[in-house]
């Protein structure tokens, strides 16, 4: 249309949304029509961007196309609106106006690891900025974690406090320059600033250490643990080649058994302890920076920085103080949260001198505020494309455009779950989920989760018309949000979690609202069911609105509740005696190691407990499952220190023989019952004991066990398909996580004609829940 009038003077308004502010949008804009000869202005306001432009139509229309190619680094355009319009008089040149205020409809921009420009700045000693740890501009550096209010000006961030020397203020106000508009900008004239201390307070000086920074370099290789605030948080830091140092800070910190986060000075360190492919490589140096997930290369760091485990998590520098930390190091460093095990990150200085008084030897303070937690985020790559584990910084809080239907829609706030939890606010056609938060079953954590609860209502003017809440009445996200409903007079949707888990990967992959129900697999640890009881091995037919249980895991009593999830022998005793009868079981595998080790255990209260139902739910979970056969086979048998623990170790037992085993797997049985599939693991017990016995190899009997799995999610989600009529399917749940599982499903279902998609941008596992619960009540808001 518009190269008709290519030959006419014309004037337009064009409109961009998506992440358009605090990344150098306007700038970028202002040069592209200079560059077409346009005339006009930019500016900000609570949509996006706004733009009016005079000139040739095929001027405008060059002017376009480039905005869409050539947009900045850390900007993403969701939606190009254009318009004619009159302007009268004609403008002389093109201008960046003043933002302007109004309800807010646009996002907050991610934080961002540092770009190559501002690396260089501080790498060259001829710079005024030379090793500067606090260096940025439009295309990197701290968004959300200073961030107090909207919009994203100076005077709203934690930069308030630091006035602009007049270099800085000359590059804030020059349109030309990557500074213009950059709020965090600063200079060692006029900007934060660093120094190392004791845990006496004392200002700590090493001899030939040319800064604070290059001291705490040293002390670290010296074998010391250092707390470094970070831009999200303050990290506990040590010399991850030395054994005993990691040993001591497992002891300090509480966290026993679980991987430490590595950060390595670059690529090449990364290789001489892991496996880093290309599509890796790009991930571990994307503006995100997310710890990813490789395949370690055994015996080149200390032992214990992942027990039980495969892998290793490495992270590459994302700051100037990182950058200038790691730049003369010799080995990689552990950087993990500085707290004790499970609590919140520490973000202040006092906080941090005191919680970390007994975990820390020095610490690497700066007095640049941290207003929002944020965790690092964890990731991998799958079948060549990043998956998200931990949605954190360098990810939260970019909003998430929703599939067709949704807009205009009800304006929802999700509570998330109980574990891993984030939540979600929903309006306008997109979905803004939180930051990673945690398990709010610490007290501090549940408070974190109040206060980001109230800072994104305010960063995003949002009113929510509903509240949407997991169906389990313990959580306490429920119980938040429920309180929450009842103060503001809001209705309360309850969404089924596994229903929120395919929902959730629904609305990822872009399924209008009127999709066609898929068949979706969600297996997890837990979540309360519709009939009151414990799921986590389901299979459902679903869409945004409803859902129908096809098929699930056989149900299981969990001893001793809670317990169960912390001590995997009980549900090793729990299978046995479910699907093969514990007084079977001792006549025909007495002498194994497994049956009489629960020969002490006090197993006729249990019997009681299972039998009379007390303290002991019946549950679906494809988690505990794992449990018990690592317990079997003799991993984290009495107890494990952290969710996924044995299962994660499972999955490291089977790995190096998996391919070898493919023609060798444990199966299952299948009961039908009505309409409802039931998968019964009597056969499993039975191939595994019979392994035992035989005296098999423990990895070869894991990687058995992980094929009959595969092979009986496959065959059922192919029969349902078939019967139902049904060729997409949708995978999720934190069982997923697991690389055998995922990759055999996946392959399995293909073969035979099925389409398949699973989280990818957004965690998998519980972290993603309150996505699916926005969606659910949307749909339901709508259809009512």
């Amino acid at each position: 249309m518009y190269g008709l009038y290519s030959a006419l003077i014309q004037a337009e308004r064009i409109r961009v949304r998506g992440q358009v502010q605090g990344v150098g949008f306007r700038p970028t804009v202002w040069r592209l029509a200079r560059g077409c000869h346009l005339c006009g202005d930019v500016r900000n306001d609570a949509q996006g961007v706004l733009i009016h432009v005079w000139g040739a139509a095929n001027a405008i229309e060059a002017f376009v196309h480039r905005l869409r190619n050539e947009a900045p680094p850390l900007a993403r355009i969701d939606e190009i609106e254009r318009s004619y319009i009159t302007l009268n008089p004609a403008p002389a040149d093109f201008s960046i106006s003043e933002s302007v205020a109004g309800p807010v409809q646009t996002g907050v921009v991610p934080d961002a690891a540092t770009c190559p420009e501002c690396l260089g700045e501080i790498m060259d000693p001829g710079d005024r900025r030379f090793r500067y740890a606090f260096t940025n501009c439009t295309h990197c550096g701290p968004r959300l974690s200073i961030i107090k209010a909207i919009p994203y000006d100076r005077s709203n961030t934690s930069m308030a406090s630091f006035t602009q020397c007049p270099a800085c203020q000359a590059e804030y106000d020059d349109p030309s320059d990557r500074r213009f508009h950059a709020q965090p900008n600063a200079c060692p004239e006029c900007g934060p600033r660093v120094w190392l201390e004791n845990a006496h307070h004392e200002m700590v000086e090493v001899p030939g250490a040319r800064d604070a920074i290059d001291a705490a370099r040293v002390l670290i290789e010296q074998g010391n643990i250092v707390a470094v605030k970070g831009i999200g948080g303050v990290h506990l830091a040590c010399d991850a080649g030395n054994s005993r140092v990691v040993a001591r800070l497992r002891a300090r910190k509480r966290r026993y058994c679980k991987a430490f986060a590595l950060m390595a000075r670059d690529v090449n360190m990364v290789r001489r302890h892991a496996a880093v492919s290309t599509e890796e490589q790009t991930l571990l140096e994307s503006r995100a920076a997310p710890i990813v997930i490789l395949n370690a290369i055994p015996d080149t760091l200390a032992e214990q920085l992942a027990p039980g485990q495969n892998t290793l998590g490495f992270m590459l520098p994302y700051t100037p103080l990182h950058h200038l930390l790691m730049q003369n190091i010799a080995r990689p460093i552990v950087l993990t949260s500085g707290n004790l095990s499970d609590e919140p990150q520490c973000i202040d200085n006092l906080d941090a001198t005191d919680r970390l008084q007994q975990l820390a030897d020095y610490w690497l303070l700066n007095n640049r505020e941290i207003v929002n937690r944020l965790d690092d985020s964890v990731a991998r790559v799958i079948e060549g494309k990043p998956q998200v584990f931990r949605r954190a910084r360098g990810y939260a809080p970019a909003s998430i455009p929703l599939p067709p239907g949704f807009e205009p829609g009800p304006a929802v706030l999700a509570m998330g779950a109980e574990l891993k939890n984030s939540f979600c606010l929903l309006d306008d056609g997109k979905a803004v989920l939180s930051q990673h938060i945690g398990d709010l079953e610490d007290a501090s954590t549940l408070s974190d989760y109040r206060h980001h609860l109230e800072l994104y209502r305010n960063l995003f003017d949002f009113s929510p018309r509903c509240i949407a809440v997991d169906m389990h009445p313990d959580y306490l996200s429920t119980q938040t949000g429920q309180r929450m409903a009842a103060d503001c007079g809001l209705d309360v949707i309850e969404v089924q979690h596994h229903h929120a888990h395919i929902a959730a990967c629904m609305a990822e992959h872009g399924l209008p609202r009127d999709t066609s129900p898929v068949l979706g697999v969600a297996l997890d640890g837990l979540g309360f069911g519709q009939d009151g009881t414990l799921w986590g091995g389901e299979f459902l037919l679903a869409d945004y609105t409803g859902f129908q249980r096809l098929a699930c895991f056989s149900p299981v009593p969990m001893p001793g509740g809670s317990r169960a999830m912390r001590e995997p022998w009980r549900n090793t005793y729990a299978q046995l005696s479910t699907f093969i009868g514990w007084q079977t079981v001792r006549r025909e595998f007495a002498a194994l190691d497994i049956i009489r080790f629960l020969e002490t255990r006090s197993l006729k209260t249990l019997d009681t407990m299972m039998k009379k139902g007390i303290n002991s739910p019946s549950s679906s979970s494809c988690g505990r499952l794992f449990d018990a056969v690592a317990a079997a086979i003799g991993i984290r048998r009495e107890t494990v220190t952290h969710e996924g623990q044995a299962a994660m170790e499972l999955e490291s037992l089977a790995t190096p023989v998996f391919e070898s085993e493919a023609t060798h797997s444990y199966t299952y049985d299948t009961v039908v019952d009505g309409d409802r599939r039931w998968l019964s693991w009597s056969s499993l017990w039975r191939d595994l004991l019979a392994d035992l016995k035989r005296g098999e190899q423990p990895a070869l009997m894991a990687a058995r066990f992980h094929h009959g799995l595969i092979r009986a999610i496959t065959e059922v989600v192919i029969d349902l398909g078939q019967l139902n009529n049904v060729k997409n399917v949708a995978l999720s749940g934190g069982v997923f996580q697991n690389r055998l599982i995922l990759e055999g499903v996946c392959a399995g279902c293909r073969e035979n004609g099925l389409s398949v998609i699973y989280p990818e941008c957004v965690s998998l596992n519980d972290g993603g829940i309150a996505l699916g619960q926005a969606v659910v009540a949307a749909a339901r808001q709508q259809q009512w």
